[in-house]
């Protein structure tokens, strides 16, 4: 209960939009682009924003947010610490779900597929990129290791700032990912929560099969 208010009285009717198949992009990343494209144009709160989820060797599902950075033929790409938990979960199941929650356009983006890293040369070119206290950060975060505390981030960041000034490298144990899509997913909110769902299969010869699910 929130303000006295039971949540399961917290309802949304859905209004903004519609999502017909005959209407959608005959290629899942031109539908995607498009409604990226119309996401940043609305000025929606960082539209490059995905929840990525991982599974374990144990079979434990898990689940953070982290940001794109490229999408093209290819596959959708972000960076992280190899070592942290998703990098461990990646390592020994390489298989993967992103979503993006665009709320103000009631709209979200399923996709799932194979991950693998990144070229070491399209690491390195995008670590130059990044802001001199992020690429710090990289060095300074032993990311998902339990630390006794704040203090101990602050000593690192110091340490390796001294260490590298402005110029550090990029860690061996930080890097990118390549999500290689084979299923995509669209979905439109609509009301009477009679949504629209429209998903993409990669088929064998690499075309791609579109068909609406129920909602």
């Amino acid at each position: 209960m929130i303000d006295n208010t039971p949540l399961s009285d917290l309802r949304k009717s859905y209004e903004q939009g519609t999502l017909d198949e005959h209407e959608t992009a005959s290629e899942p990343l031109l539908q995607f682009q498009s409604w990226l494209a119309e996401a940043l144009k609305r000025g929606i709160p960082e539209p490059n924003a995905m929840t990525l989820a991982t599974v374990g060797e144990s079979g434990r599902p898990s689940s953070r947010p982290v940001l794109i950075k490229d999408c093209d033929e290819r596959g959708v790409v972000w960076y992280s610490n190899y070592t942290s938990r998703k990098g461990r979960e990646l390592a020994s199941n390489p298989y993967a779900a992103l979503q993006f929650h665009w709320l103000e356009m009631e709209r979200v983006v399923r996709i799932e597929g194979r991950v693998e890293k990144v070229s070491d040369e399209e690491s390195d070119a995008y670590f130059a990129t990044r802001p001199l206290n992020h690429r710090i950060g990289a060095w300074a975060s032993p990311q998902s290791e339990v630390i006794a505390g704040r203090s101990i981030l602050v000593a690192r960041a110091v340490e390796y700032g001294l260490k590298f000034g402005f110029h550090p490298p990029r860690p061996m144990h930080w890097g990118g990912y390549r999500l290689k899509p084979d299923y995509w997913e669209f979905w439109q909110g609509r009301s009477s929560r009679l949504h629209d769902r429209i998903a993409y299969r990669l088929q064998p010869d690499g075309s791609w099969v579109r068909e609406r699910l129920a909602p």
